[in-house]
């Protein structure tokens, strides 16, 4: 019996299950591509935004982290924005960026974790609806079936228990997996932006606490 058969057997209860699967499907690979992507900066980020900082050419270095599109690089960006408001507002609007980030890396993952706990219990759903009509069609025999029936109504009842959980497992596991690498990179994130301040605080503010505007900035290049 191939796997269309089965799915026949397996009832209504099978049709939710794989449409989770193909939601799941989805989710995973667009998942797996967007935290890919989110990968901690290279060290090469860090030496040319450094050398940019030290030049005190903050549109430069504005720019270059723009360019570069990565969760670390628009944390930068987003602090240096609010350079001419001092380093508290700098520090607020990192960190403020930096959960939006996270937030973003983690779109979706709920719905994945539900398709974890939802397709078994669909398919113990099909498993125990099998069974009443397996016990049910013993019932329209006075209660003597042939045991090859009885097997029959069993192992068929018991196809969308296999089927959800193929479906919910590898759910569950990808979701923890995923989530591990969320916290992996949100601890990267962080370690970015404290290097970051710590620049910025070093090669740009004055005693401190004085900002350093874009204006200061472009005056010193010419």
């Amino acid at each position: 019996m191939n796997l269309v058969e089965m799915y026949i057997k397996g009832g209504l209860v099978m049709h939710p299950i794989l449409l989770l699967s193909i939601i799941g499907l989805y989710i995973i690979i667009e998942r797996w591509l967007t935290i890919r992507s989110a990968k901690p900066s290279s060290a090469q980020f860090h030496i040319k935004l450094r050398v940019f900082l030290e030049g005190k050419n903050i549109q430069k270095a504005r720019d270059f982290c723009i360019k570069e599109n990565t969760p670390a690089s628009r944390i930068v960006a987003a602090g240096l924005e609010k350079i001419s408001h001092g380093p508290s507002r700098v520090r607020q609007a990192m960190e403020d960026q930096g959960r939006e980030e996270i937030t973003t890396l983690e779109r979706h993952l709920g719905i994945l974790a539900s398709i974890g706990g939802i397709a078994p219990m669909l398919g113990f759903l099909g498993t125990v609806t099998g069974l009443i009509s397996a016990f049910q069609a013993v019932a329209a025999v006075s209660g003597q079936p042939s045991p090859v029936d009885l097997a029959d109504g069993i192992w068929e009842a018991l196809i969308t228990t296999v089927f959800g959980l193929v479906v919910g497992i590898p759910a569950a596991w990808i979701y923890n997996l995923f989530l591990s690498s969320i916290h992996g990179i949100s601890a990267s994130l962080e370690r970015v932006g404290r290097d970051a301040l710590d620049t910025l605080e070093e090669c740009i503010f004055v005693n401190g606490n004085q900002p350093y505007t874009v204006e200061q900035s472009k005056k010193e290049q010419e």
